[in-house]
C-alpha cells in the first residue's frame, strides 16, 4: 500500500509539473499575441478613444497644444482649446501626446468617410470658410492671413494683419506653405 501511495504521489507530481509546464505555455502565447495585437496599431488608433479628453500635443520648436479632443481625422486632430478656441493639430510633425488612457480602438475601423477626411480636405474647408487664420509652425514661428488654396501637400497662405479679413490691397504676399511645416492652425481672434 505504501509503494501505491508513492507511485500516486509521483504520478501527482508529474501532472502538477505538466500543467505548470502547459500554463506558461499559454501565457507566453497570450504574451505574444498581445504585442502583436499592439503591434498593429495606429496612432489613430490611441487617439480614437480619447474623443472627449484632455490631451496635451508636443511639437518641434517648443510648440505645445492643449485641449478637449473633438475629432480625430486621418492625419489631424480638433481640439477645443476652452473659451470656443479650436485648433487643427497635424499629427505628422508631432513628437509626443500626453493625456491618452490605456484604450485602443480596434484598428482599420473607422468608417470610409472618416478615413477619408484627410489635412487636405479639412483645409479646404478652411480655406471655403475664409476666416483669418494663425498657424503656429514647427520652429515657433507663426503666419497671419487667410488660407487661399489647399494644394495636396502645401497650403497658399495671403499674409495680412492678425484677425483682419482678406482684403487685396491688405494683402502682403501669398506664401505656399508645406504642411510638413505647420504644427497647428487657429482661428485668429479679432
Amino acid at each position: 500500500m505504501a509503494e501505491a501511495t508513492r507511485w500516486q504521489g509521483l504520478f501527482a507530481d508529474l501532472e502538477a509539473q505538466a500543467d505548470a509546464l502547459a500554463a506558461a505555455h499559454r501565457a507566453a502565447e497570450v504574451e505574444d499575441q498581445v504585442r502583436i495585437e499592439v503591434g498593429r496599431l495606429r496612432l489613430i488608433d490611441r487617439l480614437r478613444p480619447a474623443d472627449g479628453g484632455t490631451i496635451r500635443l508636443m511639437y518641434p520648436g517648443a510648440v505645445v497644444v492643449s485641449g478637449e479632443l473633438l475629432r480625430v481625422g486621418p492625419d489631424w486632430l480638433l481640439l477645443d482649446e476652452g473659451s470656443g478656441r479650436d485648433a487643427l493639430a497635424l499629427l505628422t510633425p508631432l513628437l509626443s501626446i500626453g493625456g491618452l488612457g490605456r484604450l485602443a480602438a480596434v484598428p482599420d475601423t473607422e468608417s470610409i468617410v472618416e478615413s477619408r477626411l484627410g489635412l487636405a480636405h479639412a483645409l479646404r474647408g478652411i480655406a471655403r470658410d475664409r476666416s483669418a487664420v494663425r498657424i503656429e509652425l514647427i520652429d515657433g514661428s507663426t503666419l497671419d492671413g487667410t488660407v487661399d488654396r489647399v494644394g495636396r501637400d502645401f497650403l497658399e497662405l495671403a499674409t495680412h494683419a492678425p484677425g483682419e479679413l482678406r482684403r487685396r490691397s491688405e494683402v502682403r504676399e501669398v506664401l505656399a506653405v508645406p504642411f510638413s511645416a505647420v504644427a497647428v492652425l487657429r482661428r485668429a481672434s479679432g
